[in-house]
């Protein structure tokens, strides 16, 4: 608001609830649409239950409006995202490229010397491993990798000193 800014565009990368829980805020807030994988309905289904469990008291969620795909283009303004869809860490994760900038959203999905948890609900080390691989390694190098968590890196970065990846 002190900037006068306004939200146009309410997408997620994946469904545990830690990344949900302003979604239905934002939605009333600012009137806007959920663009996410259906992959995760299932997580935002149980956002309750999984957020009680830390002593969490979280609102009902309702499922996203829009569900994405892989290739998925999202246009704002002069931006281009791109969804690749890299399930493992869940089944719906999803990152953000913007092909223009140089940058892709990773989510839980890419970290700095890190990949994203496998051990949680229907998680998939192989799959993550290969989609990372396949997907995520073969942007180009200096391609800026902002996560969900923690300090940017790069592509080239990961390929060259991340231990998951090796």
């Amino acid at each position: 608001k002190s900037n006068a800014l306004k939200p146009v565009k309410l997408i997620n990368t994946h469904g545990h609830f830690d990344h949900i829980l302003g979604v239905e805020k934002c939605r009333k807030t600012y009137g806007l649409e959920w663009e996410a994988h259906n992959g995760d309905n299932f997580l935002v289904l149980e956002a309750q239950a999984k957020g009680a469990m830390f002593g969490l008291n979280i609102e009902p969620i309702g499922l996203p409006n829009k569900m994405l795909e892989h290739n998925d283009k999202i246009s704002f303004g002069t931006t281009t995202l791109e969804a690749i869809h890299v399930p493992g860490h869940s089944p719906g994760s999803i990152c953000l490229y913007n092909a223009q900038a140089g940058v892709v959203i990773s989510g839980d999905v890419l970290f700095r010397g890190s990949i994203g948890r496998t051990d949680l609900e229907q998680g998939d080390h192989d799959a993550l491993i290969q989609g990372i691989t396949a997907l995520l390694l073969t942007l180009p190098g200096n391609t800026k990798v902002i996560p969900g968590h923690g300090p940017e890196t790069t592509i080239e970065f990961e390929k060259e000193n991340n231990p998951f990846l090796q």
